[in-house]
Formats: structure tokens, C-alpha cells, sequence
């Protein structure tokens, strides 16, 4: 090697420290490239993605390439490095050539190259893939295989199966993660759909059903001309037919169907309304949102009476209220189509009690405790702990409620606002009562 010129000598030391350039960049690519993006690459026939995949399907094989190609060219940069230095300096130009290789290497073959493959993987990743693949079924039998065989034998003795593998998979608040992330390439209102699909585990039937009490349903036992009334000025489309109590549901009558009967000049009987009645669809009140959502795709049903435990009615819910879940409300005013919330000049809310608290939320946008109480004045009652009297007020983190009207046993109206000196002073858990009344 003594009789190479010194031209030739740096020329190979050159490449060598190219080469371990290569290698360094293709590791961090390989391990930071979006396995999801190749994956649907791959599905395009992209081929430098399939090759991609391919390697990273075994990657203590990949590892073990990368690691015998980038180790052997930093030898031999090393001992070409020595070389020169003998040939430049006498006997002390050895440790003064590995010195200065040894910064030269860190700062061209690793610092910099490993840096740029971590911020483009992909665009360094594809392109190694075409070297690599090759290279592989030349090197793999003859030296990478030994080292790995040894290497994996070492990792079975604690437990570790490299040949398996690991699936890759996201967890509901790593994919709010990644959408949140997406930035413009989502716009936010899908942004916005997406994470209400991830939440919608998160929720029960019980969370945005109409409350029992509210439910707009027809007497058989009324008058004939009452009930055509009823029928004629109903809102709904899908109305629960019952006798004497809304407890005793008949079955669901579908208002489109009301023209059908009234088409004769005749007097409508509850027999023919009852004729035309479909089954009552009834589900358990604990049922998850994105089950429900399931179930109503299955049973082709719009409108589901929520039981409890005993079979008492509690609530209705229908395919509507799943979908305003998802979607939002039907409108691009929320406030102007919502008969429980109404906006103040002041900017506070009047709210009814009987309004959920995932209402709110979704309506105006913030964050009331959602995992107790399901409504307003459930919320209300369980902080306080008594029935409160009108004036009374509390305070949960940044928002503050006041009791603005009660009736007997339950709050019907409350003012909410947010404080901007109590939302940057108290923690989101903090909770004041103050004003007059059992609760104060």
C-alpha cells in the first residue's frame, strides 16, 4: 500500500467516509420514515416504497447491513487515515490522523448526514432502498446472517422474538395526535369530525338523549280530533304513539305516512293509526355512542326509547342526535337552532337545566366536566349537593354558573359565563359557591 500515491490514498479515504455517510443517513431514514405513508405507497405500487416495506418487514436484518457497511468503511477510513498520516509525518502522524479523522467522521459521516435523514426519512429512505435491497442478498448470507443469528439467539435468552415483529398500532388519543398534527392537509372542520369520531367511545346513549320528560309523544286515548291535531302540527317526523302514559308505548308512527291515511274524505280511526305503527326499538341506557351508531345501521332504524335496568323508560335518541355528535348541529349557527341555550348581550348563556352538558360543550365550545352528571342541573346539583335557591351561584375552573330560576326539586334555569380573571387564576378543578340559599 506504501507504493499508492497520496492522491489515490485520499481519493479512497474520501469514499470511504461517503460511503459511511450513506450508510449513517439510510439507518436514521429507515427508522423515522412514516411506516403509514409507505404503506400506502406501497398500495400505489410504488416501487421504491415496496422495496422499503420489504426491508423494514425484518429490520434486525436491515439493522445488521447497515451497521457491517458502515462499520467496515469506517475502518477502513481509519487505516487509510493512518497510512497517510505515517507517510506525511514519520512515526506520530498515526495518532494525529485519527484524531483529525475522528472529528472529520463525526461531524461529516454522522452529525450531519443522520440529521438530514431525520428531517426528509422519506426522501433518503426510497432512494437507499434501490442500493440496500441488493446488497442485501449478496452480504446477507455471508456475514449478516451469522451476526444476526448470534445476535437474535442472545435477545430469545431474554425474552425478545425480532423474527415477529411488532404490529405497529395507534391508540385513540395517539390518532387525536396525528390528526391534530395533519395541520392544513385536513381541513379543521374534518379535523374537527374526526376527533368527535374518536370521542364518540368516550359517551353513552344517556349523554344526548331527550330526557323522559320531554319526550313529544301521542294518547291513543285522546279524542280522535285531538289526536289528528297532534299529528297534523307534530314537528317530527317519527313520533311515539302511547296509552295514558308515555311508560306504555304502542309502537312508532312514521308522519309520512299520515297523508296516506287522511287521503279519504273519511273520519281516521285508532285502529288505522295503530295498523300502521311500527315496533318500538328499545336499547339499554349504558350503551356506548359508537355501538349505537352500529346498531342503528344494523336494525335500519332512525329512533331508539332508552331503558334502564328495570325496563323503565328514560330518554329517546335518534339518528340525528348520533349524527350532530359527529358533524355538529345541522346549521352554521348552533346558537340560533338551540331552544336551550340563548345567547346574552352580556355574553353570557341562559341555559335550561334540562340541557346536556355535551350540549353545551359542542355549542359553545368549552370544556364542562362531562364524566358525572349528564345535564346542567345534574352538574349543578351534585356540586352543591342540595336544591339550590335563584341567586345562588358556583364556580367550576374557569366558568361560572348562577341559579337564575328553580322550581320545586330541580334547577329550570341557569346563567353561565366565563370569568377571564378566575380562568387564569383558579386550576381547572378548583370549585366556589357563593350567593344566598342551601347551596351557599
Amino acid at each position: 500500500m506504501y507504493d499508492i500515491s497520496l492522491g489515490a490514498l485520499f481519493l479512497a479515504l474520501l469514499i470511504m467516509l461517503l460511503l459511511s455517510a450513506c450508510f449513517s443517513a439510510s439507518e436514521t431514514a429507515m427508522m423515522a420514515v412514516n411506516r403509514y405513508r409507505l404503506r400506502h405507497l406501497a398500495a400505489k405500487r410504488h416501487k421504491g416504497a415496496i422495496r422499503t416495506v420489504e426491508l423494514l418487514e425484518r429490520p434486525d436484518r436491515l439493522i445488521g447491513l447497515l451497521l457491517v457497511g458502515n462499520n467496515t468503511a469506517n475502518n477502513v477510513a481509519v487505516a487509510i487515515a493512518t497510512i497517510i498520516g505515517l507517510r506525511l509525518m514519520g512515526d506520530g502522524g498515526a495518532a494525529t490522523a485519527t484524531l483529525v479523522l475522528t472529528i472529520v467522521m463525526l461531524l461529516f459521516s454522522e452529525v450531519m448526514p443522520k440529521t438530514l435523514a431525520a428531517l426528509r426519512p422519506e426522501r433518503i429512505a426510497i432512494p437507499a432502498s434501490f442500493v440496500l435491497r441488493p446488497l442485501m442478498r449478496v452480504i446477507y448470507p455471508v456475514i449478516v446472517w451469522p451476526l444476526n443469528a448470534a445476535a437474535n439467539s442472545i435477545l430469545h435468552l431474554a425474552g425478545v422474538y425480532p423474527e415477529q415483529g411488532e404490529e405497529i398500532a395507534l391508540s385513540r388519543e395517539e390518532l387525536r395526535t396525528v390528526v391534530a398534527e395533519a395541520g392544513a392537509m385536513i381541513p379543521r372542520k374534518h379535523q374537527q369530525m374526526l376527533f368527535a369520531i374518536l370521542d364518540l367511545e368516550k359517551g353513552t346513549v344517556e349523554d344526548i338523549m331527550v330526557p323522559r320528560n320531554e319526550i313529544t309523544g301521542i294518547d291513543l286515548n285522546a279524542g280522535i280530533t285531538e289526536i289528528i291535531e297532534e299529528l297534523t302540527t307534530c314537528r317530527h317526523t317519527r313520533v311515539p304513539i302511547y296509552r295514558e302514559s308515555i311508560d306504555h308505548i304502542v309502537g312508532i308512527l312514521h308522519i309520512r305516512r299520515l297523508p296516506r291515511l287522511l287521503a279519504d274524505d273519511r273520519r281516521l280511526t285508532v285502529e288505522e293509526i295503530e295498523a300502521v305503527l311500527d315496533e318500538p326499538y328499545y336499547v339499554p341506557i349504558g350503551t356506548p355512542l359508537h355501538t349505537q351508531l352500529l346498531n342503528f345501521q344494523r336494525q335500519k332504524e332512525r329512533i331508539a326509547l332508552i331503558v334502564d335496568e328495570y325496563g323503565d323508560l328514560q330518554g329517546l335518541v335518534t339518528l340525528e342526535d348520533l349524527l350532530e355528535e359527529i358533524v355538529g348541529e345541522f346549521t352554521t349557527d348552533p346558537l340560533a337552532f338551540s331552544r336551550d341555550i340563548h345567547l346574552q348581550e352580556d355574553g353570557s348563556y341562559l341555559v335550561d337545566g334540562s340541557a346536556t352538558v355535551r350540549e353545551i360543550n359542542r355549542v359553545v365550545k368549552w370544556k364542562l366536566p362531562t364524566d358525572g352528571p349528564k345535564t346542567l342541573n345534574g352538574l349543578i346539583l351534585e356540586t352543591l349537593e342540595s336544591i339550590p335557591q335563584p341567586g345562588t351561584g358556583l364556580r367550576l375552573g374557569p366558568y361560572t354558573i348562577e341559579v337564575v330560576q328553580t322550581t320545586g326539586q330541580s334547577v329550570k334555569t341557569a346563567r353561565l359565563m366565563v370569568t377571564q380573571a378566575v380562568a387564569e387564576a383558579a386550576s381547572p378543578g378548583s370549585t366556589g359557591i357563593r350567593g344566598s340559599g342551601p347551596g351557599a
